[in-house]
């Protein structure tokens, strides 16, 4: 039994903050007032000066398992999630083998019970090994609950495939994550091609090696009745080819916006700083301007991160050498409060709609409120306090961020999931009574 008082209760449905108390009994919220009395062996935490709000959802995350633990686990993976503020991922198919038939999914869906605190679904790949030209295993991996279909790290190459894939899948009520990009366009994907690719020499990818692919699977969807997802949108051209599509209102298309991509520009690699080298690559000032109002106008559904953790081996290569990615799930909570939030830029209603409810919707899933009778699933954010991203305090087996021992404010201290409490930081210990 937890009480915690004096604490501001976010919603999704309004910018307002509530404030009260919230009374926490066998995993579910039984009471919210103010001054509730304390029941009896009720642990108290005075949680003023935090926000209470929903657990966070990650749509978005790379866990490389199998094949690739060096980098990530499914352990250190929903660790960091947790450390977080997240309570739920969804991992991509980008392993090795690949997760293209039912045996693979069943073996890395088996392997999540044992090894995560958290629930881990998977997307599952629309074609063989990711290579663009046989569908894979996509009944049998529907049959395991899978409703994602993706080869996300690449384009689905062939959009005869992809069209065939949507006819398919739609009938099982499944939806496609795209990966956008045109390969050759792209390049060696390292960085925009623009003022900053010239001035470090280096081959850059222009926007509309993204902006393309957008466009396509959409008419993909337009003409197949599937629903599309779009990933990682980076481009401001991107932004707004979505838009006008929904604004149609005669295909179903949602699209996801990452953290790094509202944050940082392509100015910010400096003397060719590979945590910042992603696919897609980072922008312009403007392109995060426009994401920003696209984010705040409803054209993206919702934030992912795109975890993708790489050794620091890797990332201590040349910057063509080293690979695309960056990490996420640690930090990304506490950069939406410290960039965004703190500054009035958008409040907490935009964050738990667009990290915790729509993700969830977007997979069918129950969405957690802070409301009475509802299971406790929510996290408790001091919004006074700060954090320091040091390598002790990050829980992914990689720490491949920009972030790396930077102090933002804002700190996770509570993460509750049910009966259980997942993380508790040692500052709120201190102020809890029984």
């Amino acid at each position: 039994m937890l009480l915690l008082q004096n604490t501001r209760i976010a919603s999704e449905n309004s910018p307002k903050l509530l404030e009260g108390d919230v009374l926490i009994v066998e995993g579910k919220i039984q009471e919210i007032g103010t001054n509730l009395p304390v029941p009896k062996g009720a642990r108290v935490i005075d949680a003023r000066g935090r926000v209470l709000m929903p657990a966070m959802f990650d749509a978005h995350v790379h866990f490389r398992a199998p094949g690739f633990e060096n980098k990530e686990t499914i352990t250190t993976g929903s660790e960091a999630a947790i450390n977080g503020g997240v309570t739920g991922v969804v991992m991509m198919p980008n392993t090795r083998p690949a997760l293209d038939s039912a045996s693979a999914v069943a073996t890395v869906l088996e392997n999540a019970k044992h090894r995560s605190r958290i629930p881990v679904y998977t997307s599952g790949c629309v074609t063989k090994n990711r290579e663009g030209k046989e569908l894979a295993e996509i009944e049998g991996m529907h049959r395991l609950g899978v409703i994602m279909l993706t080869d996300d790290g690449d384009t689905t190459r062939d959009p005869a495939v992809l069209f065939r894939a949507m006819q398919y899948a739609t009938e099982f009520g499944m939806f496609f994550a795209s990966h956008c990009e045109v390969p050759e366009l792209a390049g060696p994907r390292a960085l925009n091609e623009g003022v900053m690719s010239y001035r470090l020499g280096i081959k850059g990818s222009p926007a509309c090696a993204e902006e393309i692919i957008i466009d396509r699977d959409i008419r993909l969807a337009h003409a197949t009745g599937a629903h599309v997802h779009i990933q990682h949108v980076s481009s401001k051209l991107g932004m707004e080819t979505i838009r006008w599509w929904k604004s149609r209102g005669d295909v179903k298309v949602t699209a996801e916006v990452a953290p790094h991509h509202l944050l940082f520009t392509d100015e910010h690699i400096g003397d060719y700083d590979t945590n910042y080298k992603m696919n897609p690559p980072l922008r312009t000032q403007a392109d995060c301007d426009a994401l920003l109002e696209g984010l705040k106008e409803g054209v993206f559904d919702l934030i992912a991160t795109d975890h993708a953790p790489h050794t620091p081996f890797e990332k201590a290569q040349d910057f063509i050498s080293a690979p695309n990615g960056i990490t996420g799930l640690d930090t990304a909570l506490v950069s939406l409060y410290h960039f965004f939030v703190e500054p009035g830029k958008f409040g907490w209603d935009l964050v738990v709609k667009r990290y915790s409810a729509e993700p969830r919707r977007l997979m069918g899933l129950p969405v957690p409120t802070i409301e009475v009778g509802q299971p406790a699933e929510c996290v408790l954010f001091d919004t006074e306090a700060e954090t320091t991203f040091t390598k002790e305090f990050m829980k992914s087996k990689s720490q491949n961020t920009p972030f790396i021992d930077q102090t933002l404010k804002g700190r996770v201290d509570l993460v509750i999931l049910g009966t259980e409490i997942l993380l508790e930081r040692e500052q709120l210990v201190e102020l809890s009574e029984k």
